[in-house]
Formats: C-alpha cells, structure tokens, sequence
C-alpha cells in the first residue's frame, strides 16, 4: 500500500463517519475476493481484519470480524456498515 497515515478508530465510531463526497483512489484490484475471505474468516473462526479504508474526512483503519459481504456494503461484528467502494484493502492475521 501507498505510505498514507491511516488514523486508527473503533468499529463502534463507524456510525459518526460521513461517506457522502465522490473519491478517486486505488482499491486492491482482488477487493471482494478479500473481503469473502474477511466473511470467511469472521464466520467461521471469528477472526479479526483491518479494514483499510476511507471516509470523507480521510484514511482510516478498523480492526475487526466482518460478518457479511454485499453488492455495496459490508457489515462488521455489532451492526456496523462500510461502504465497499470505500475500502482500500484487507489485511488478514490480525
């Protein structure tokens, strides 16, 4: 990944978070392959991620379990949504 500070945050300050502005950046090219495996992961051995990702505001980080995938969304253990389109990559072995 690009040398970019990403500001760690807890899941539960997911739900403060804006994803309102249009971004252009780079996502992992295998993006919903990794987040499949993040669900994976999540299911069947409650394993944790980071999430790499970005708000309106900038870059951020959440270490989490991820429960399921969507077409445009994913949802983190407790309920918590991220947007697809905003996530930069996943990082497994938390």
């Amino acid at each position: 990944m690009e040398n970019v500070y990403y500001t760690r945050i807890e899941k539960e300050a997911i739900p403060s978070l804006t994803f309102n502005k249009e971004l252009d950046f780079d996502q992992h090219n295998d993006i919903i392959q990794r987040l499949e495996k993040a669900t994976l992961l999540g299911n069947i051995h409650h394993s944790k991620v980071i999430i790499y990702f970005q708000d309106d505001e900038g870059y951020k980080k959440v270490e989490t379990t991820v429960w399921a995938t969507g077409t445009k969304f994913i949802c983190l253990k407790g309920g918590m949504w991220i947007p697809i389109s905003r996530i930069l990559d996943v990082e497994y072995g938390c």
